[in-house]
């Protein structure tokens, strides 16, 4: 689609674009696509193809092929698109047959509608389409955001090497048990036993695994003092996975931190919104508990804007500021009857029982939302006591739902119900009781900016749903207001203003990351934020450029692969985590989730293709100077 590039692409360009693919039929392309690599395709066919007899053809093809090789493999730059589109004018306009005439089309045409690709090739070295093998690397690697060489660990889990496998994981990931349960897992999406026909390998099971043998405190992490900055102060606001994180990575280069949370407890979203079932609290703790140091200062019922300023933390001596205040602000629906007594909203309904042990719900409760956080609600809700039933009510189809699909269908096989295109309009109270919301429901029309089709309301189609309770998820917000008093800019979304890379807002010193910078969003992202504000924030008070020139990030370690039998591994089918089961999980916030076994373990791992191996295994040569007694890196 058109808006997936921001880009307004009419029929005629359509046309244009379907002309290079060639004569009579048009290829349709999807987000897997490289366009790069696509015209990089055309250019090696047509150089192949080029008669010779002009120079501008025979040359030019060539030449423009090896600038898009530059680019696909991490060797250009800006000048070559310069170089490429005026070379490739130069061969559409002097040469004399029809292919050299339109041999520069699939060059012209990608980089006129999708340059924002060949951008990011060279300033970022990324295929976010994963093609490019020289940028890409092993797949895992380049989709993990912390950069978790996932490769590498299940080569070591193979191989019975567990303590090497933690040190991996935790080199990369501050949080390895709490990604081991609640991780997205973008690396299996990515994963080329998945991409290639086959089942993903379950690398976040196989994570959970090693996390289950080893304890967060055997891990000893890497001081990284650069240079004498005078134990700079540094505060971050906020105790959640980007304000930990940034915390713990500061304070490895010497910094000392002070932590500012609002709660009582450090966590944010990891205590007070995901639940004990998925997330047990004591394992939030225990790894918590392992990153702090001597030069961490936790303060807890400290909010700022209410508590302290940011005018007030440069005048305590503070030198930088990191704000990872989360997104914890529940939006609203904006219909009569929304104060109403038992309406409350999902991040309030969560961090009362998450947080205080207080069960709000009771009775026949409804949920509106379609995401994360309404799944975590209703099924938060369906194990409260006094709850007869749970229904979540939600205006798309539940194909398109936001929240992932495992949440979906374990809340249908606890017995939630999933009533689909309604949308609410009026919550009904008798007597200042809550008795009902009123929906309408919906057809779907066109596509809107999510890409995904609009929910029309269908006039006539109004249902009341009997309720007890209603909570209202229909996402989160961060809670900002005030900082635009302090000279922080802020967006349309309640989002502070932050520069994507640098992570600095529009007031100097201070920098924000997380779901206060980008909404709601996973814990891994949030993670990373945190990860990345170390990075900068040592950069500005070393008075160094923030801005560091990308690198690409392949496999350097060889670790030498087990012999497996082949006829095993093609019958073995991707392992499955086991789980309990519906019924005895249904009253209890015991973990779901349980751990495979060690068989199942390396079984699994024994189904990873090894990208890695590609840019680590010895050549020939390099084989037989380690016969002789040479050494391995």
């Amino acid at each position: 689609p058109a808006d997936m590039f921001d880009l307004p692409i009419d029929y005629e360009s359509l046309k244009e674009a379907g002309s290079i693919m060639g004569s009579g039929g048009m290829i349709v392309m999807d987000e897997n696509t490289c366009m790069v690599d696509v015209a990089k395709y055309f250019m090696d066919f047509l150089k192949a193809e080029s008669c010779g007899k002009c120079f501008a053809c025979r040359k030019g093809t060539q030449r423009m092929y090896e600038l898009l090789d530059d680019i696909t493999t991490g060797r250009g730059t800006l000048d070559h698109l310069d170089l490429l589109e005026e070379l490739a004018h130069v061969v559409r306009d002097t040469t004399m047959c029809g292919l050299g005439q339109t041999a520069s089309n699939p060059v012209l045409t990608t980089l006129r509608y999708f340059r924002n690709e060949y951008e990011r090739h060279i300033l970022q070295k990324r295929c976010d389409a994963f093609v490019c093998k020289e940028l890409v690397g092993a797949p895992c690697q380049a989709a993990c955001p912390v950069g978790t060489e996932a490769w590498r660990y299940v080569a070591h889990i193979q191989r019975g090497e567990y303590e090497a496998a933690y040190r991996v994981i935790r080199e990369a990931n501050p949080f390895p048990s709490v990604c081991a349960r609640v991780c997205h897992h973008p690396c299996e999406e990515r994963c080329r036993a998945g991409t290639s026909g086959g089942e993903p390998i379950a690398i976040r099971a196989l994570k959970r695994f090693i996390t289950e043998r080893i304890d967060p405190a055997t891990y000893k992490p890497l001081k990284l003092v650069e240079s004498d900055h005078g134990m700079a102060k540094v505060a971050v606001v906020g105790a959640g996975p980007a304000g930990i994180s940034a915390a713990h990575s500061l304070s490895l280069r010497g910094y000392r931190v002070t932590v500012f949370e609002a709660e009582s407890q450090p966590g944010g979203m990891l205590t007070s919104c995901i639940p004990a079932y998925r997330l047990p609290r004591e394992v939030v703790r225990k790894e918590i508990d392992s990153l702090l140091n001597e030069n961490i200062t936790m303060e807890f019922n400290t909010a700022l804007g209410r508590d302290l300023t940011i005018d007030k933390l440069f005048t305590d001596g503070f030198e930088a500021v990191f704000l990872a205040l989360g997104s914890c602000e529940s939006r609203r629906l904006g219909i009569a009857g929304e104060n109403t007594a038992s309406v409350y909203s999902g991040m309030e309904f969560l961090k009362a029982f998450n947080l205080h042990e207080d069960e709000l719900a009771k009775g026949h409760v409804a949920v509106i939302g379609g995401g994360n956080s309404a799944l975590d609600a209703a099924r938060v809700a369906l194990r409260q006591k006094n709850v007869e039933s749970v229904t979540i009510l939600y205006r798309r189809t539940q194909e398109e739902m936001p929240a992932f699909d495992e949440e979906i269908k374990a809340a249908e096989e606890e017995g939630i119900k999933v009533e689909t295109l309604v949308s609410p309009i009026r919550i009904h109270a008798e007597k200042g009781r809550l008795t009902g919301v009123e929906c309408i429901r919906n057809v779907l029309g066109e596509m809107d900016a999510s890409g995904r089709r609009k929910p029309v309301p269908n006039p006539g189609t109004e249902t009341i749903f009997e309720t007890d309770t209603l909570i209202v998820a229909i996402g989160e917000q961060p809670r900002t207001d005030f900082l635009a008093e302090a000279g922080i800019d802020i967006g349309t979304r309640k989002n502070v203003i932050a520069d994507e890379k640098t992570l600095l807002t529009s007031r100097p010193g201070v920098f924000a990351g997380g779901d206060v910078a980008t909404g709601s969003n996973t814990v891994v992202e949030a993670i990373a934020a945190g990860k990345r504000a170390a990075v900068v924030i040592d950069r500005h008070l070393r008075s160094l450029e923030l801005t560091q020139p990308a690198t690409v990030q392949l496999p350097k370690v060889y670790i030498e692969p087990v012999t497996a039998e082949t006829t095993t591994l093609d019958q073995a089918a991707r392992v499955d985590s086991p789980t309990l089961t519906a019924g005895s999980r249904r009253k209890t916030f015991a973990e779901v989730e349980g751990v495979i076994s060690e068989d199942q373990a390396k079984q699994e791992a024994a189904r990873c293709l090894r990208c890695d191996l590609d840019f680590t295994q010895p050549r020939k040569e390099e084989e037989e100077t380690l016969a002789v007694g040479g050494t391995k890196a």
